[in-house]
């Protein structure tokens, strides 16, 4: 039997995938017939990218899964028509492009490299940088991504906190849920990264009342989502000193416009949405095992349990 596959993304998606995920699925054992156009009564697997004209999934009678190309499924998962499983993208490339990005601006930090590298007075400051095991980092979202910074920033020294909607089990850090959790995960962070996803429960999570928890002159990193942070607020813990520096991947508005404060700000960084990005091949890679195991009725990896969030 031929496994009838949809790509449902942006054209350049597919000018980038069809040939490399032509063969993911031809190394795993799968024959299928992947297209951008097919039948509606005949898809039975569909790779997603969020931004896709697709909408209603309920006009495909035999869908087995939803094989999502991003990281972020939260335009996807509350989808009422979706009664299909949907899986997110975990992706050997992706993660370790955050694990590399995350490390190198929380070291960029804990090491106050900035002084050093851009210095036209050529002052020459004494002490050397405290250890890692004596500057604390926060890390909100302990998804996947969350959980392999987290994991690597402990290998290096760091005490780790992570805070997520549900309860995590990671080895080596102070693992938070819930309301009252949050408090308690940033109460005195030096370092707060932010990998959650963009949900109504998680907008604007960084906020006045929140910023205030964390250590005088704490740092911010963002490569998570531009809504986890009120702008104005931020703004405010900047000029006060609360927050001493925010490094930013992601904005609410993208590209940042030209004109707003951020850019200015002499204590904060702007990064155009580099942090990581989805591996073409490595990325096939994951969609294909999906699909041979759905072809195996073998369980899908890395779904998404959309009864308890996302």
């Amino acid at each position: 039997m031929v496994t009838q596959v949809l790509f449902a993304a942006k054209e350049e998606r597919w000018t980038e995938y069809q040939a490399p995920l032509t063969r993911a699925l031809r190394e795993v054992g799968v024959e299928a017939n992947l297209g951008t156009d097919l039948p509606n009564e005949d898809v039975e697997y569909i790779v997603y990218a969020p931004n896709s004209s697709v909408q209603d999934f309920s006009v495909f009678p035999k869908l087995k899964a939803v094989l999502n190309l991003w990281a972020g499924v939260e335009t996807v998962a509350p989808n009422k028509t979706l009664k299909a499983p949907l899986a997110r993208m975990v992706d050997h490339g992706l993660t370790q492009g955050m694990i590399e990005w995350v490390t190198g601006h929380v070291m960029r930090h804990h090491l106050g490299m900035d002084a050093h590298i851009i210095n036209p007075d050529r002052n020459w400051p004494a002490g050397a940088p405290p250890l890692a095991e004596e500057r604390s980092v926060t890390i909100l979202g302990l998804g996947a991504l969350g959980a392999a910074c987290a994991q690597m920033l402990t290998q290096i020294g760091f005490p780790v906190n992570g805070w997520s909607r549900m309860q995590k089990d990671i080895e080596g850090v102070g693992c938070y849920s819930g309301d009252a959790g949050l408090k308690a995960a940033l109460d005195g962070a030096d370092i707060v990264v932010l990998l959650l996803p963009d949900t109504p429960a998680t907008e604007n999570v960084m906020n006045g009342e929140s910023l205030g928890w964390l250590a005088q002159g704490a740092t911010i990193i963002n490569p998570g989502r531009g809504p986890l942070i009120d702008d104005d607020a931020l703004l405010v813990a900047l000029d006060s000193g609360q927050v001493g520096h925010a490094t930013l991947d992601v904005f609410r508005i993208e590209p940042l416009p030209q004109d707003h404060s951020f850019w200015a700000h002499p204590n904060v960084t702007v990064t155009p949405h580099i942090a990581s990005e989805t591996r073409t091949w490595t990325a096939s890679q994951c969609v294909a095992e999906n699909v041979r195991r759905g072809e195996a009725d073998e369980p899908f990896l890395h779904l998404v349990d959309r009864s308890v969030g996302y």
